[in-house]
């Protein structure tokens, strides 16, 4: 069973942020101590704790300076490679939902203009008497868009129906191939 989607925003209760602070970073300690124990990698973790002035590491001081020293040997490059700030984060997650917004509201658009165009057609909107012009363009568009599709269904269809009738025996072969089956279960 998996864990409920968390919020990704300040817990406002201290105590319940300490909490969390610790299981969280009791959990982080323990996955880089398997992930360096299955994988065999030399891994350290550093923490800043709130309010502490000095970090918090795990793993053995020995490790831990040469696996820092060769991340600052790494070009800049490699080092911000796959680093986000809560700052990015945030600006990827808000794009990511004006991204939903904006299909949204192009779905209700849409949906819109085929309510108007069904009205339309079952005569609840004789001439498309009280539309907006961009209604009014939106319906004509949708209506361009339905005689293209049924257009290009209709053609679909048509080179099915020449494929199906190659495939089917002539007439005159399906009556003598009945009729050859008729003569056979009379004797």
């Amino acid at each position: 069973m998996g864990r409920k989607k968390v919020s990704l925003q300040r817990i406002p209760n201290d105590a319940a942020r300490r909490a969390t602070f610790r299981n969280r970073h009791d959990v982080l300690v323990k996955k880089a101590s398997e992930l360096s124990t299955l994988c065999n990698i030399k891994a350290c973790v550093i923490v800043y704790g709130e309010g502490e002035a000095q970090p918090e590491v795990w793993s053995f001081v020995d490790e831990v300076v040469p696996i820092l020293h060769r991340y600052k040997a790494m070009p800049e490059i490699g080092q911000c490679k796959k680093t986000v700030t809560q700052e990015d984060f945030l600006r990827q997650r808000i794009d990511k939902l004006k991204r939903q917004v904006h299909k949204a509201v192009q779905e209700n658009r849409e949906l819109d203009t085929a309510c108007l165009v069904h009205k339309a057609m079952l005569g609840h909107l004789p001439r498309l008497e009280g539309l907006t012009v961009e209604e009014a363009a939106n319906v004509g568009w949708m209506v361009q868009m339905k005689i293209k599709s049924l257009g290009d269904r209709i053609a679909n269809l048509q080179a099915h129906a020449w494929l199906q009738l190659y495939a089917q025996p002539a007439p005159s072969v399906m009556y003598a191939q009945q009729a050859i089956r008729r003569l056979g279960s009379t004797r």
